[in-house]
């Protein structure tokens, strides 16, 4: 986009959002700085500068890092030449030349670049944590650095290297080192070196000063940029995720109840409450879903004398119920009371399987689980992270270290244990997602719907069969996938850095995991909405059927129906002409307005499947409709 169409963000290091942090990943925002926050920028940078002239020993400043840590610098060089010829090592001072090695050594990440989405939010997070003014850099520097956003210099940080503490040191390098005209970037799409992309953007290579390359790589930012795009990502999955159990419980008219208000406020987990809403919202106008037992039909194979009505010959299905003669409902007068005696695709009992049954309670789960990851992340936006921390303006100091504090902000714990989480709770929707994706097209649980939702009256056909087995593998991948790296520490730095956080890896790891979860619930949409088109053509052809005023035509629909000269045929003809009226009066069976909206964009691009044809495309076409969020508005 260009600056014409895109909106200034300004940081000041305390208001950032990850709303913010999306747009400007995506590109829609470049980025301002607050100039009283610009200039407390400075005024630490002048105080550390002082500090300096005083020869106060500070680390990262005139001390080496991590296990270097007790070797203090000198006033000049060991020796006056250096013996790899090194050029520029004489313009730079060895505080210069500190920091200038801090980067250049450090941008050492290997893999594929990270997404120039993730980068670009690296980019503005790095920016707003250090105008809190803590860190020591110059106001200019961090000029530099908000510049590369602008001008659409995208440093190429490759996706591997940080343990998440000391921060993300290796790949916060490769974002530093381009401001050094070193490492690589692209700009305008196109991967150059670092100093062609700054001279491109009409931009001037950096000198750094006292801490600065402390302060540009030491912080949580890869992490954090990384988790932020993936909440995103997967607060816009638990939308489409109700959307698919919702459109599943419809094809099946399922029972709504379960998700009554009154039913929640007993239990009242967050998530939990917040889901079933949801899918109190997306029922709404549903007449399939707490359908009477006895009107829902079962698929029957179509043959050519299923249908007598030329009307009717279209029809892709035969339906049938079976007929309870009285003799089988002794102790059961109070159901027969209630509903006629015809079975037909729904099952006589009061409750769904648990993947339908208790999606508040699981898709609540994750919400919560979202939630609290939302939390620590919206904290760690404004957050400082590097060391040491700088206070100017600390009162009663008396000596330097009550000034310059080393601490242990840029431990990435809070963020990996966060996103451990997270990541635990991707398979669980995946998981009860292809449950229910499997019953839809498992003919002894699908109440009713034909076998892997397709006629097959030539025996020729698979239909929905291989969609669960895509399912089946990501589902298992994910889980497998799903162990956290947080638990898992290796020490570095000669273990000076002996307790590291992995959060990087943990980042990484989940917002590369949604993706297949996104596929998932494609594959249940794509499959859902197969069977609810089945669903609700079998029902409307029931009640088309009955409108007619035959009785005798729906009564050849349905099995064991008594002989003509029994005694309990009179019986049957009465409660046949009971469905029949009940049939006729009811308004067209339809999905929820929410889940019928939903359809029809998909039914715009992926047509009903009445016999075996490519699927592939079918399957690309939906898992983009996933991708790109549209069903969900």
């Amino acid at each position: 986009m260009s600056d014409e169409t895109r909106h200034v963000v300004l940081l000041d290091g305390s208001r950032l959002t990850r709303h913010q942090v999306a747009q400007i990943a995506r590109g829609e925002a470049i980025i301002g700085l607050d100039p009283s926050q610009l200039a407390q920028v400075q005024r630490t940078a002048d105080f550390l500068a002082e500090q300096v002239r005083r020869g106060e020993p500070i680390y990262g400043v005139t001390t080496g890092f991590g296990s270097n840590a007790d070797k203090l610098l000198g006033a000049h060089r060991a020796r006056a030449e250096r013996p790899d010829g090194d050029a520029d090592t004489g313009s730079r001072t060895l505080m210069e030349e500190l920091q200038h090695n801090l980067v250049v050594t450090h941008a050492v990440c290997v893999g594929k670049p990270l997404a120039p989405e993730v980068v670009r939010a690296m980019l503005a997070i790095r920016v707003n944590t250090l105008l809190r003014g803590h860190s020591g850099i110059r106001a200019s520097t961090l000029q530099a650095l908000a510049e590369l956003l602008n001008r659409d210099v995208i440093p190429v940080v490759p996706e591997k290297g940080s343990v998440g503490a000391s921060g993300d040191l290796a790949p916060l390098s490769h974002l530093a080192i381009v401001l050094l005209g070193e490492g690589e970037a692209f700009y305008q799409g196109e991967r150059v070196s670092g100093g062609e992309a700054l001279k491109r953007a009409g931009l001037k290579p950096v000198k750094l000063s006292f801490k600065e390359g402390l302060a540009l790589n030491n912080g949580t930012t890869q992490m954090l940029a990384t988790a932020a795009i993936a909440l995103e990502t997967f607060e816009r999955l638990l939308a489409t995720a109700d959307l698919a159990a919702a459109m599943t419980l419809d094809a099946f008219a399922g029972r709504a109840s379960a998700f009554k208000p009154e039913v929640h406020a007993l239990r009242p987990h967050p998530g939990q409450v917040q889901t079933a809403a949801n899918l109190r919202r997306l029922l709404a106008g549903s007449t399939l879903a707490d359908i009477p037992y006895h009107l829902v039909p079962k698929f029957r194979t179509w043959l050519a004398d299923s249908w007598s009505d030329p009307a009717d010959r279209a029809h892709r299905f035969d339906i049938g119920w079976n007929y309870v003669p009285p003799s089988q409902r002794h102790g059961k007068e109070a159901f027969y009371a209630r509903f006629l005696p015809f079975k037909g695709g729904k099952k006589h009992q009061p409750q769904d399987a648990y993947c339908l049954r208790c999606i508040p309670q699981v898709h609540g789960a994750v919400r919560d689980a979202l939630a609290q990851a939302q939390r620590v992340i919206d904290i760690e936006l404004n957050a400082v992270t590097d060391n040491p921390l700088i206070f100017p303006d600390a009162q009663d100091a008396k000596v330097i270290e009550d000034q310059v504090i080393s601490a242990g902000h840029f431990h990435g714990m809070p963020l990996a244990l966060a996103m451990s989480y997270v990541k635990a709770a991707i398979p669980v929707l995946a998981s009860i997602s292809e449950r229910r994706l499997n019953k839809l097209v498992d003919p002894a649980n699908n109440d009713g719907l034909p076998a892997f939702l397709v006629g097959n009256e030539d025996a020729t056909d698979s239909g929905f069969m291989i969609v669960q087995y895509t399912a089946a593998a990501l589902v298992n991948d994910l889980a497998t996938r799903a162990h956290p790296a947080s638990v898992y520490s290796i020490p570095t730095s000669a273990n000076a850095e002996d307790h590291v956080s992995m959060g990087a890896n943990e980042a990484r790891h989940v917002l590369d995991m949604l993706e297949d979860l996104g596929h998932v619930l494609a594959l249940e949409l794509y499959t859902a909405a197969q069977a609810l088109e089945y669903r609700q053509d079998m029902l409307n052809a029931a009640r088309t059927l009955a409108a007619r005023g035959d009785w005798q035509a729906l009564a050849r629909k349905i099995s064991g129906a008594p002989p003509k000269e029994d005694a309990d045929r009179s019986q049957f003809e009465r409660e046949v002409r009971a469905l029949m009226d009940t049939l006729a009066q009811a308004e067209d069976f339809h999905a929820g307005a929410a889940v019928r909206k939903a359809f029809a964009q998909i039914r715009a691009r992926i047509a009903f499947l009445p016999r075996d044809r490519a699927m592939d495309a079918d399957v690309r076409a939906m898992c983009e409709l996933v991708a790109d969020g549209g069903l969900n508005s």
